[in-house]
């Protein structure tokens, strides 16, 4: 019986190499070659070195705006999240209400709102307070003393932005508690737990792995989100390049530097995201 031989035709090599060039990350070479261009201008023209050492004064408030907010905005959200999946009604409505008022208003209305109403109502609570306390604690008491200004545009906004990302952190647990089978939780019951010994050892373990990936990427969503604090005048790196333009009206060089600057760092923690979420599935596989 003959051989049949296979043989290479032009038009499939021109199909597999048509192929491979569809495949290719092209927007990752764009965003590189616009990185490397950038790179080059900080290197060779004045201007831009500039501007790029104004704009890195304001990255240690960034980052500390993005790390603070969000590690409070998981503790309010996991609360939130529980309250959510509780069988208490009254649990239940009270964190319903919160994650309905925080999804139904925008993140920069929800600043102002905090910054200059709950804030300067809050004080108002605790001076009313302290004048009930008086016969008590004084009539100069420290809460007839609390003021407004004990409470700094950047800690107003810190609690903003916590609470905006807390309702949608909520979301986030409550969507990966409901993920585990109800037989873990009865199995546990049975076993003599109590319901929060088995939230606490046996469904929370498993819904955090489940959403970690969410929660990297409302971790990078933060971190844009956090150039929103400029508009109370905290010296993030958004607001360091609104008054370098405000001073040099430079406009083109200093937003190319900011742009520059976020979407350095955005693709950072997405790639550290993808690294998380590889991990997480290669040992889902080996567990299962």
């Amino acid at each position: 019986m003959a051989a049949v031989s296979s043989t290479t035709t032009p038009s499939s090599v021109q199909g597999n190499f048509v192929e491979r060039l569809a495949r290719l990350p092209w927007w990752l070479l764009l965003l590189i070659l616009a990185g490397v261009t950038l790179l080059y201008q900080f290197l060779t023209n004045e201007l831009y070195t500039v501007i790029l050492d104004k704009l890195t004064r304001g990255i240690a408030t960034t980052i500390f705006v993005t790390l603070i907010s969000f590690s409070i905005a998981i503790l309010v959200g996991l609360l939130a999240g529980l309250g959510r999946v509780s069988k208490n009604p009254i649990i239940y409505n009270l964190a319903t209400l919160y994650v309905q008022v925080i999804r139904g208003l925008p993140i920069l209305v929800w600043i102002f709102y905090v910054a200059f109403v709950l804030t300067p109502a809050f004080f108002s609570f605790v001076n009313g307070l302290g004048d009930l306390l008086a016969p008590l604690l004084g009539p100069d008491n420290f809460l007839t003393q609390a003021s407004t200004q004990d409470v700094t545009l950047l800690g107003r906004a810190v609690i903003a932005l916590a609470f905006a990302y807390g309702g949608y952190e909520a979301e986030t647990f409550r969507a990966g508690i409901q993920s585990i089978s109800r037989g873990q939780m009865e199995a546990a019951r049975s076993l003599g737990m109590s319901y929060l010994q088995a939230m606490r050892y046996i469904i929370l373990p498993q819904a955090v792995r489940r959403v970690l990936p969410p929660l990297g990427n409302d971790f990078i969503a933060m971190l844009k989100d956090s150039s929103l604090v400029s508009v109370l005048g905290v010296r993030d790196i958004t607001q360091e390049a609104r008054l370098y333009v405000a001073a040099s009206f430079r406009y083109p060089e200093t937003y190319n530097t900011l742009a520059f600057m976020y979407l350095s760092m955005t693709i950072v923690l997405s790639l550290i995201v993808k690294g998380v979420e590889a991990r997480l599935g290669k040992d889902g596989r080996g567990t299962s």
